[in-house]
């Protein structure tokens, strides 16, 4: 799992299946957006919790050059026309027997939820079965949420399930003719227990240290969080430094090295004593829908600071009351002189009892329930 969207949904499954639905997971052959089409072989396989996984296989027969382009004039801010944006939806990963067995069989099912809204699976299947097609779109504002490719699918699905209130607002202000749509957030795992010195002993770090946890990547704020750390901890008079952690390399300057220790991706078992291990979580992306990491830090009991850009993790820090945010370099040099204080402190039972309140898999499942039944009753040909 490298992303927040894919973890959801696996656990989506599970969660329902261990309620006695029949759940059957269908997706293609590639392990990510970035590799090969061919990672996995098609073909079904039966899940621990009892659904059943389908794989389709994927292609990449188009070249890749124009969604590079495409990238590069949305990051310009230039947006594309409807040509140009489903040609670059169509550079991506393909599954196209996943679209074929939708026309086929999608009818079949009581109900179809497809996620993340970015991607071709997502809207071949919404353009298939829309009459059965819940999206959950893990939505911010972003270039990409202007293209016209997807207009159709957030108007015709049977209905949308976000994450958040502040996601949904984003989606009611870009599509007005928005489906019939509903928040029902997403569940986190509660940890049975926390062992924070066996992580400091396991990896090595010693003193106190801020916890980044995620995709080490610019669209997620990691190369700005680099610099900016470096440049507020070199002139704290108590020692503080940045873990980071998660899949793939760490770009850390030089200049930054001394203030930076990349322990990689880790187990769940590792994450979880980490979150309790740091003085503080730091959510540097603008562009969240829900942010798991910030209901991990808050169930080990540790303090958030968040990029006040996120209108989510904004939205979380207020109704918490366990975080802060900040809007610019001089904030989070402030924060990060106050976090460094050794007589600081600020862990509460605010942020857990936040979470265990709103973001339990029993807690979501239930709303997903409670919406199955109310948008796809049985006897209405399902």
């Amino acid at each position: 799992m490298i992303g927040g969207a894919e973890m959801l949904l696996r656990e989506l499954a599970d969660g329902l299946a261990a309620r006695g639905w029949s759940v059957d997971v269908l997706t293609g052959c590639a392990r990510d957006h970035f590799g090969e089409a061919h990672w996995y072989a098609p073909g079904e396989t039966d899940l621990p919790h009892g659904a059943r996984l389908v794989r389709f296989p994927s292609v990449t027969s188009r070249s890749r050059a124009s969604r590079v382009l495409g990238n590069q004039r949305l990051d310009r801010g230039d947006g594309l026309d409807a040509r140009a944006a489903y040609r670059w939806l169509n550079d991506d990963v393909r599954v196209p027997g996943l679209f074929e067995y939708m026309v086929d069989h999608g009818r079949e099912y009581r109900a179809i939820v497809a996620a993340p809204y970015l991607y071709w699976t997502t809207v071949a299947t919404a353009t298939a079965v829309p009459e059965r097609t819940v999206v959950l779109p893990c939505l911010h504002d972003e270039p990409t949420a202007g293209l016209p490719v997807y207009d159709a699918m957030f108007r015709d699905a049977r209905g949308c399930w976000f994450l958040t209130e502040p996601e949904a607002d984003f989606a009611r202000q870009r599509w007005p003719d928005l489906t019939e749509h509903a928040v029902v957030g997403a569940g986190v795992r509660v940890p049975d227990g926390y062992d924070p010195e066996g992580f400091r002993a396991r990896f090595g770090i010693e003193g106190p240290f801020v916890l980044y946890a995620g995709r080490r990547e610019a669209g997620k704020g990691f190369e700005q969080l680099v610099e900016w750390f470096a440049a507020s901890a070199a002139h704290v008079p108590a020692p503080l430094r940045l873990v980071v952690a998660g899949p793939g390399p760490a770009p850390i300057p030089d200049a930054a090295a001394p203030f930076v220790v990349d322990v990689g991706a880790l187990s769940e078992r590792d994450r979880d004593d980490a979150m309790a291990a740091a003085r503080a979580l730091v959510q540097p992306s603008s562009n969240e829908s829900f942010s798991r990491t910030m209901m991990e830090a808050w169930l080990a009991g540790t303090f958030v600071l968040a990029n006040g850009e996120s209108a989510v993790s904004h939205w979380h820090c207020r109704r918490s009351g366990a975080g802060a945010v900040y809007r610019d370099e001089t904030e989070f040099a402030t924060w990060v002189r106050q976090i460094a204080d050794p007589g600081w402190s600020v862990a509460s039972d605010a942020g857990r009892a936040y979470v265990l309140r709103e973001y339990t898999w029993p807690v979501v499942l239930d709303r997903v329930e409670a919406r199955l039944d109310e948008w796809f009753p049985i006897g209405d040909g399902s």
